[in-house]
């Protein structure tokens, strides 16, 4: 689990005692002035160049669109270990676990935690196996390959459906659901992303129904056994389980997809450490790790401060939106030096690729496993390289990171 000390140059503190940052553009009206756009073309052109030079530029930068942006190391750390002052409570839906604080979040995360164990993820390593080797299976044995559709996408849907038990024909609908949603997230449509999100609880809600009326014929899967939860000394209400499914879901699939990618065109791009990992698999997990604080699947996460202070001398009002930008914290040069270097010696600890604090990453155990077996089944299965005469790979834009499109070339080993 990442820890770290929340660094004191960050530190939230009360108004009247912090000095300004020179560096910053503190004092200054955020509803008059923004630092930066989020959505401006340079930024979705490259998001990680774009975060890079604000983080050096404007720690704390506000914008209309993202609120106060917070981008270093040691303030995203301030952050994450203060949830009394910087709220998850986030979102007008209900969010379980991870839109809670204590101590009602405490409860939920425990229920949480119980399908996350060791014990569970070493039952789910043959079913999830089975599922990357299948898909590498009916790709052409020497020849290009566009990633994000052959693999990365289609292996998310369908290791996460497997893991809840979900059937074979969800899997088309879920892959439209995730395109309709990055849409309207992207463009702020939030009649789309309200109606985009009745759709997805109308699925989860007809899947309750269906195991309820099978009775003790039901599915024997996370699914059904999530009936029979309780939480805060009662059973589990029908719309805390439609949101802990829903944060399951819509967190992996598109992180996991896209962080297939990222590692995909990281090896394809790096020969030497396709040998590396064929030589040792044990390194497979920790590269993954390295490559994904590199270039972040997940580029930012939300909050809201409960009271007024200042970060980095920037003034924070009672109710201000705070974002956190993994993917500038996670390439923090003052921690990692240069941020570009593959190093598998550095302190895990410090990588904040599944967060920090009481809300870390509630599915980090799963996804893990799921990223270290599908990379070693890829490696272990091709030969990956950039497609010398033909399309290039094209960036994901925010809200998403990493690919939406990939082509690579792939020669059976």
């Amino acid at each position: 689990m990442p820890r770290g000390e929340a660094g004191q140059s960050g530190g939230m503190t009360e108004t009247s005692h912090d000095a300004p940052d020179p560096s910053s553009t503190a004092g200054l009206e955020p509803s008059a002035v923004h630092d930066w756009d989020p959505r401006a073309p340079h930024v979705l052109a490259d998001q990680i160049a774009a975060y890079d030079e604000l983080r050096e530029r404007c720690p704390v930068a506000h914008s209309e669109y993202l609120g106060w942006s917070v981008l270093r190391h040691d303030d995203v750390l301030t952050v994450l270990h203060d949830h009394e002052t910087f709220s998850n409570a986030v979102s007008t839906r209900l969010t379980v676990p991870n839109g809670m604080d204590p101590p009602e979040h405490t409860a939920f995360r425990r229920l949480n935690d119980k399908y996350f164990t060791p014990e569970r993820m070493a039952a789910f390593e043959p079913r999830c196996r089975q599922i990357a080797q299948g898909l590498l299976a009916q790709l052409p044995d020497d020849g290009e390959v566009e990633l994000m559709d052959a693999v990365a996408r289609t292996y998310a849907l369908r290791v996460q459906s497997a893991f809840l038990g979900w059937p074979v024909e969800l899997e088309e609908p879920l892959r439209a659901w995730v395109r309709k949603n990055h849409a309207a997230t992207l463009a702020r449509d939030r009649a789309a992303m309200a109606a985009i999100a009745v759709e997805f609880d109308g699925y989860i809600r007809a899947l309750l129904d269906e195991r309820r009326a099978l009775g003790p014929h039901a599915p024997h899967d996370i699914t059904t056994e999530l009936l029979g939860e309780q939480v805060l000394g009662r059973p589990v209400r029908d719309e805390e389980l439609v949101s802990l499914l829903r944060n399951w879901t819509v967190g992996e699939l598109s992180t996991i997809a896209a962080s297939v990618g990222i590692v995909a065109e990281y090896l394809a791009t790096h020969p030497e450490v396709q040998e590396q990992l064929r030589a040792d698999g044990d390194l497979v997990g920790p590269a993954v790790d390295e490559i994904l604080r590199i270039h972040a699947p997940l580029v930012a996460n939300r909050r809201v401060t409960t009271r007024p202070g200042t970060l980095r001398g920037r003034e924070l009002e009672q109710g201000d939106r705070v974002t956190v930008l993994w993917a500038a914290a996670n390439r923090d040069p003052e921690v990692f030096g240069d941020p570009d270097e593959l190093r598998l010696d550095r302190d895990p600890g410090l990588n904040l690729l599944y967060g920090a604090g009481i809300h870390y990453c509630p599915g980090a155990p799963l996804a893990r496993l799921e990223l270290r077996l599908v990379t070693t089944e890829l490696l272990g299965s091709f030969r990956l390289a950039p497609v010398s005469d033909g399309p290039t790979p094209v960036r994901a834009i925010y809200p998403a990171s990493g690919f939406s499109s990939l082509p690579l070339h792939l020669e059976r080993i």
